[in-house]
């Protein structure tokens, strides 16, 4: 049964994340418990959380062992909560820290807890990789045998075959594409030729290296594995040296996606503290901001819609809930899968065809300010470990509101499976 009637606001008090590291490099002697544990610890240390308990930790991952079936739970008991502290595991793809967020302070709203936290964890360096379906049942069927001869039978099936490794798909189960192939799809309906890609790509590392230089992570960021700032970060790119690189995806003529305006496999991890406003002044913790606002879209992605539009359906359903228009937001967080992905959703924003006929609106949504989008980068340049990539943003966006003013940010998370996942973030 649900506990209290009146909903409360929802505080963001801070977040902490590890540096980013490129897949298969500075992180590939570690694993998802690791990296969880220690940006859950980042949250610990700096709010003073040492054996304090939560009500709820909750986060995941896209990619992960069998064996780690409880990894958010391990991972809040090493980071120095109480051990009273619940957790749980959750998955909506590149959505999923955001969406535990969401379900933090749904809990918090309705009064069933007090204070908890959201968080993801990814990593390409310690994939899950199995064998072959046969071998599994073949491994199986001889656990299966009541007597020597019945467990040894099987084995007598035995291949070299069945040796082969199964790495991770990372192709839609429904089209057989993977997301950049179905990325470079949306760019060519949309129109959005390869030098607004990199434009919007070296904009992203541009932005991402003042931030640095300019103090803004100094909170947010703690070192882990000898890293101090993601390594994915570029600070000499430039248009030029974007352009030199091969089209990845289609490598045709036509193709547009490269390694540059595409986001790289990553590793990473990321953590945000949400609070009740009571929880939070009791403990002398300044707020800085409420999430406010949350919706969730999905598409049909093998027929009727690109596989990363379903922002483009999420976002008008926030606005509408509020009666709020793209002029009343100082900052707008669109996660850069790929630059292609950013550039259709605006696009299709600014469609009087699309919002109308998709989203039965008399006139289009309209223009964001590019001054206003992810004005401290965004994945191009940080990179994008599935699961963590909302709570960087979410914490990244409550800093943002509480540093540099304004009142109100938008964030966007495009996902696998065509679903979106959206909030809006208030000071």
């Amino acid at each position: 049964m649900l506990i209290g009637s009146q909903p409360r606001r929802v505080a963001i008090l801070g977040g902490s994340r590890i540096p980013f590291a490129r897949g298969m490099g500075a992180y590939a002697a570690v694993g998802n418990q690791e990296m969880l544990t220690a940006a859950l610890r980042g949250v610990v240390d700096r709010f003073g959380l040492q054996g304090v308990r939560l009500g709820e930790v909750a986060a995941g991952a896209v990619l992960k062992h069998s064996s780690q079936w409880n990894l958010t739970r391990e991972s809040a008991l090493g980071a120095g909560l109480a051990a009273e502290t619940p957790a749980l595991d959750l998955q909506r793809a590149c959505g999923t820290s955001l969406e535990a967020a969401i379900l933090v302070a749904n809990k918090i709203a309705l009064g069933q807890i007090e204070a908890g936290i959201a968080a993801g964890v990814d990593t390409i360096s310690d994939a899950p990789i199995v064998y072959a379906r046969p071998y599994q049942q073949l491994l199986l069927e001889s656990a299966r045998g009541r007597t020597l001869g019945a467990r040894l039978k099987p084995w007598l099936r035995l291949r070299p075959s069945h040796f082969r490794p199964v790495a991770p798909a990372v192709n839609e189960p429904r089209t057989g594409l993977s997301m950049g192939q179905s990325c470079e799809q949306m760019a060519q309906h949309w129109g959005i030729t390869r030098a607004e890609q990199d434009a919007l790509a070296c904009q992203s590392h541009r932005r991402a290296t003042a931030a640095y230089a300019e103090g803004f992570y100094r909170h947010l960021v703690v070192p882990f594995q000898g890293l101090q700032v993601d390594n994915i970060l570029r600070p000499d790119t430039s248009i030029e040296r974007l352009a030199k690189l091969p089209p990845v995806f289609d490598r045709s003529k036509a193709g547009t996606l490269t390694a540059g305006n595409s986001t790289p496999l990553t590793d990473g991890a990321a953590a945000v503290l949400l609070a009740s406003e009571e929880w939070a002044r009791e403990r002398g913790l300044p707020v800085q901001a409420w999430l406010t606002t949350a919706a969730v879209a999905a598409v049909d992605f093998v027929g009727r819609e690109g596989l990363l539009m379903a922002p483009a359906y999420a976002v008008p359903k926030l606005l509408a809930a509020r009666g709020l228009s793209f002029a009343d937001f100082d900052y707008y967080e669109i996660h850069e899968a790929f630059a292609a992905q950013v550039l259709c959703t605006l696009r299709a924003w600014e469609s009087a065809d699309f919002c109308r006929d998709k989203l039965g609106l008399d006139a289009p949504l309209g223009r964001i300010d590019p001054v206003k989008l992810n004005v401290v980068g965004s994945s191009l340049a940080y990179g994008h470990p599935f699961a963590a990539t909302g709570a960087r943003i979410l914490a990244t966006l409550a800093q943002l509101l509480a540093e540099r003013g304004g009142r109100r940010g938008l964030i966007s998370i495009c996902t696998a499976g065509g679903m979106g996942v959206t909030a809006i973030v208030e000071r």
